[in-house]
């Protein structure tokens, strides 16, 4: 594993508010400190801005929570962005994502999925692969969205695509989480 570009945050350098949305993230995601928050935090407003837009797409998003982790878990799939998968994997469970059908996001859109899944998780490979949609798709997805969720898809793919670039370019470490009792 490749040493961090950033480290994550100390008190001194998140500042105060920063410093309690990161203890109460990591509280919320069940580990010590979530590093993701403890790095993108250091850039002070910035990342409470970016909170906010996140927040927007996951968890107040337009879509179904379930149907929102299967288009994230599939994005970190396409981007090998185990931090992500980590954190997706549990909060996907929370939303109705099993074992079986995080195995079957993983597989992809033709895993045996309903029209609209398959239509999600194959747009979801279009956007991450060529960062458009075919005429196709776009109109497959029209038939399962309105307009303003499919604004929304898009957002939240590549929200969650630029998330996986920041991952990997900050180079921020897999969290370790608590044991649950």
């Amino acid at each position: 594993m490749s040493t961090p570009r950033v480290s994550p945050g100390t008190f001194a350098e998140l500042g105060p508010i920063n410093w309690l949305v990161v203890r109460a993230m990591s509280i919320a995601t069940g580990t010590d400190n979530a590093h993701i928050f403890a790095t993108i935090g250091r850039s002070k407003g910035l990342f409470r801005g970016w909170l906010h837009f996140s927040s927007r797409m996951m968890p107040f998003g337009e879509l179904s929570r379930r149907e929102t982790e299967s288009v994230i878990i599939r994005v970190a799939h396409l981007r090998g962005c185990d931090y992500e998968l980590d954190h997706h994997r549990r909060l996907g469970a929370r939303a109705g994502v099993d074992a079986a059908a995080f195995d079957r996001i993983i597989e992809g859109p033709d895993a045996g999925w309903g029209d609209r899944e398959r239509t999600l998780l194959l747009a979801t490979d279009q956007l991450v692969a060529d960062r458009d949609l075919s005429d196709t798709t776009w109109a497959a997805l029209l038939r399962h969205l309105d307009e303003r969720q499919a604004i929304a898809f898009v957002l939240l793919v590549g929200q969650y695509d630029s998330l996986a670039t920041t991952i990997g370019v900050l180079r921020v470490q897999r969290d370790e989480f608590a044991a649950r009792s």
